[in-house]
């Protein structure tokens, strides 16, 4: 039977996820510019600790009145905290120190399987044929932009320690985005405060020994834009985004969206810095706009255990 809510929830979350995924790809433009000149943690601190202020000063009444429902999901917002905030969005910025960005995109396009296992592993999710086939389809988008519809180019790639820390990256990202089903039902703005605040704890011992052995923040115009975009938008907007359209379609579904980055990456880059759009760019784009259609269609054989 159709579902009015159902159908418009998931019409929200084709524009809250690919919001995520385009604060993400101007995200990944960020972090090379800034290259290894800009210790991680202590970027990923004072990212955390600004958006936990700016919730704190526009949303502080709000804060306080969820309060009793966060503490007695304390546990759990520090697993959640630890695995998608500290350790995922710091390692984001190291594995671009090690590895390409075009490696970045090959080895990063694993996340949706990654989210799908881990999804059907800790709560039984599965995905139908057709939203697999979704997945499958826009991976295969992803794979023509990075290799420019070349196999040679994917043949010649040379995989390093950086890409080894972005698989592992990424079963820590599946991990939070399968059990963000858990959260409390508060506020988001409460929900990501006191995500924001243990992040920042965790990463705190980290920017400390960065500090100690002389790795330290040159506050120029480049390193504090970039602290900015990743607090506003990499963190703030699309954190925000993300885990809405999560909570509306689910993980293994939402998970195909993250394709969509290599894709909006391409289109920064056309307009932005004036690269040239090649037809490799256009078959890209209809193979993950086409993929990420299909995947994020309800199915009615989803399954969940329990």
């Amino acid at each position: 039977m159709h579902n009015p809510a159902q159908n418009s929830g998931s019409q929200s979350a084709y524009v809250l996820l690919p919001v995520a995924a385009a604060c993400w790809a101007g995200n990944h433009i960020v972090a090379r510019a800034i290259g290894s000149y800009v210790p991680a943690a202590s970027l990923s601190l004072l990212r955390w600790l600004l958006v936990a202020l700016l919730i704190g000063l526009c949303a502080g009444r709000q804060v306080v009145r969820d309060l009793p429902a966060l503490r007695q999901s304390l546990g759990l917002m520090l697993f959640l905290a630890l695995m998608g905030g500290s350790i995922f969005g710091t390692m984001q910025y190291v594995t671009l120190q090690y590895t390409t960005a075009l490696n970045m995109g090959v080895v990063g396009s694993i996340s949706p399987v990654f989210i799908v296992a881990a999804s059907w592993l800790l709560f039984g999710d599965r995905l139908g044929p057709l939203q697999l086939f979704g997945v499958g389809v826009s991976l295969l988008g992803v794979l023509a932009i990075m290799s420019q519809l070349t196999l040679q180019r994917l043949l010649d790639l040379n995989f390093n320690f950086g890409d080894v820390l972005i698989i592992v990256n990424m079963a820590f990202w599946a991990v939070y985005c399968a059990c963000l089903r858990l959260r409390p039902n508060v506020h988001a703005l409460s929900f990501l405060f006191v995500f924001a605040l243990a992040s920042a704890l965790f990463v705190l011992p980290f920017a400390a020994w960065e500090f100690a052995v002389g790795w330290r923040l040159l506050f120029e115009p480049l390193t504090i834009f970039a602290i900015v975009y990743a607090a506003l938008v990499t963190s703030l907007l699309a954190y925000l985004a993300w885990n809405r359209g999560l909570e509306l379609i689910g993980a293994p579904r939402a998970s195909a969206f993250l394709h969509t980055i290599p894709l909006f990456a391409a289109v920064f880059a056309t307009s932005l810095l004036g690269e040239r759009l090649h037809p490799f760019h256009v078959v890209g784009f209809v193979l993950i706009l086409a993929g990420v259609s299909l995947a994020a269609r309800p199915n009615a054989k989803l399954a969940r255990a329990g």
